[in-house]
């Protein structure tokens, strides 16, 4: 079984900082990209950041130039969050989709539980 676990929320004063960690797990899986998502409540759930292993990555527009995402591996995806607005408060997500070589199965998607950040004003 594939296994995707968040890490690193907390609560953080406005204008403070959190690294988000993301850790993917599975033998046979291959992930060929992975993402941050976030969802308020009341809000949809919308993506933060994406990272492609093969290379490429994209920001939504309201955190632009105040996140970074990166990895140490295809299975280890981080997502520094700085300038935290209390707007950004949120259940974040990682999201993954890939491989199963095993089969050569494509199009397979995973969600983490979730990491709750709370951004105090």
């Amino acid at each position: 079984q594939v296994q995707v676990v968040e890490s690193g929320g907390g609560l953080v004063q406005a204008g403070g900082s959190l690294r988000l960690s993301c850790l993917i797990s599975g033998s046979t899986y291959r992930p060929s990209a992975v993402g941050w998502y976030r969802q308020a409540p009341g809000k949809q759930r919308e993506l933060v950041a994406e990272l492609r292993t093969a290379g490429g990555t994209e920001y939504a527009d309201s955190v632009k130039g105040r996140v970074a995402i990166s990895r140490d591996n295809a299975n280890s995806v981080y997502l520094q969050i700085d300038s935290l607005k209390p707007e950004d408060s949120a259940v974040y997500y990682c999201n993954t989709r890939g491989v199963l070589i095993d089969g050569g199965l494509t199009g397979v998607e995973y969600w983490g539980k979730g990491t709750l950040v709370t951004v105090s004003s």
